[in-house]
């Protein structure tokens, strides 16, 4: 059985979306949680459920909270006992595979990467945005914040590991095609970091497409997106506001009229299903990729779902053994230490 460190008290409704997710988890998945936070109300949280004692949860205590307000700096720097600190801590000791946070994106990028360290190859990890497609499948853009200047280098870098993590959890056994974020698709279009990393790319053993479009985002004819951080947050979150701005304005519709308030009653599981489509806690939360263990980054708003949804995919990452087959393809690739492709000092910068 998998064990997956839950930071329960990083994100806006915490602790109980935290715990209500983790008794949901451990309830459905065959996974034990460790709920890391203040014991006392993680234990009184936890005792709200009859069964609680009989369920594969564990709680550890951390005395510190990290906060949205602190800089990643501080929260590495003056409070080691914090509730993420400690949760990294348990993946590093291998008493955890896994860990979950909704907590300060930034901290739990620096804690994860100064706690448990990075992947040989790796020069920086990347975070992962999963969103929806028109298709069906979802997309995986990489970086969305982690990162806000990149190289060419660290561009493919976090390709090959997006292309991975698609190739094993989210499109199993196909060739995920992948493709660089630009402004327009013919080859000389974008920038000088864009067309450095396409000639990177192409000497990968990838299903390069070339450049994409911010349009072809949701279209599903691309697999797997790559930006760098500064691009790719400000896309996702466009993309949450226009998100949010469809299902007000499409609410505020059919509830003007009598019209449109029988179409809905019509039309409720339509509806059910569109709003499900587009809601973040489906896809539980962002993976960390590149460093040791498995990392979930959540939004910081997540409810029960999303936090139950975020331990399924802690789940399905170890399982399909991402960090190894990463590691597997960097050292064979220009970018592990013994790989035997050629890099020139152009695309090192």
């Amino acid at each position: 059985m998998l064990t997956i460190a839950v930071d329960a008290m990083g994100g806006d409704h915490a602790p109980q979306s935290e715990v209500e997710g983790a008794v949901r988890a451990v309830r459905g998945l065959d996974v034990k949680v460790i709920l890391v936070g203040q014991q006392e109300i993680l234990r009184r949280e936890l005792g709200q459920y009859d069964d609680h004692r009989d369920l594969p949860i564990e709680i550890v205590h951390a005395p510190d909270v990290v906060t949205m307000e602190d800089s990643a700096a501080r929260a590495v720097r003056s409070k080691p006992n914090s509730s993420m600190r400690v949760a990294s801590r348990l993946v590093k000791n291998c008493q955890a595979q896994a860990m979950v946070s909704a907590g300060n994106t930034g901290a739990v990028m620096a804690t994860a990467k100064i706690v448990t360290g990075v992947l040989p190859g790796v020069d920086r990890p990347a975070l992962a945005g999963i969103l929806p497609t028109v298709k069906g499948a979802p997309v995986v853009v990489v970086d969305v914040g982690a990162n806000v200047d990149c190289s060419a280098r660290q561009l493919a870098q976090f390709a090959v590991m997006a292309e991975i993590y698609s190739r094993m959890i989210l499109r199993p056994h196909s060739k995920p095609r992948v493709g660089i974020l630009s402004i327009g698709e013919e080859e000389h279009k974008g920038n000088d970091l864009t067309r450095s990393v396409a000639s990177l790319l192409k000497k990968l053993d990838l299903n390069f497409i070339g450049n994409v479009e911010g349009r072809d985002i949701y279209a599903g004819e691309v697999d797997v997106i790559v930006c760098d951080g500064f691009v790719g947050n400000v896309a996702v979150k466009v993309s949450e506001g226009l998100a949010d701005m469809v299902k007000h304005l499409l609410r505020d519709s059919l509830e003007a009229t009598i019209t449109g308030k029988i179409g809905y009653v019509l039309a409720k599981n339509a509806f059910t299903a569109f709003r499900k489509r587009l809601d973040y806690s489906e896809y539980g939360g962002a993976p960390l990729l590149g460093v040791r263990g498995a990392c979930i980054i959540c939004h910081g708003r997540s409810n029960a779902n999303a936090i139950k949804n975020a331990i399924r995919v802690a789940r399905e990452f170890c399982e399909g053994k991402v960090n190894q087959l990463i590691e597997q393809e960097l050292a064979r690739s220009a970018f592990g230490e013994n790989g035997n492709g050629e890099i020139s000092a152009a695309e090192r910068k």
